[in-house]
């Protein structure tokens, strides 16, 4: 579990944090998402959140780092760090790409 150690250390624990989280934990509906993440996030950010996650539904498919590649457009570097937080994260992105 070191991973999640380095990624905790990374997201400070403190009251705008915790707001934000707060806030996220608010929405209801898919509509709710996209107007709440279109007015915090910019497109690429967005991009590259919704990117990891098609990373991560294709790695638990089995699917190959050229497949992902070309499909995605993830370079092998988000690749890998998608793959190693899957393996050795908090199991929270597993369990996200299960459902």
């Amino acid at each position: 579990m070191e991973i999640y150690r380095e990624v905790t250390k990374m997201i400070e624990q403190n009251k705008s944090t915790d707001y934000l989280f707060e806030a996220i934990m608010k929405l209801e509906t898919k509509k709710e998402c996209y107007d709440f993440f279109e007015d915090l996030c910019t497109v690429k950010e967005l991009q590259s959140m919704a990117q990891r996650m098609e990373v991560a539904r294709m790695l638990k498919e089995k699917k190959t780092y050229a497949e992902i590649a070309t499909k995605t457009g993830a370079s092998t570097v988000t690749i890998s760090r998608v793959n190693r937080i899957l393996s050795q994260g908090t199991g929270s992105l597993n369990h996200m790409v299960e459902d």
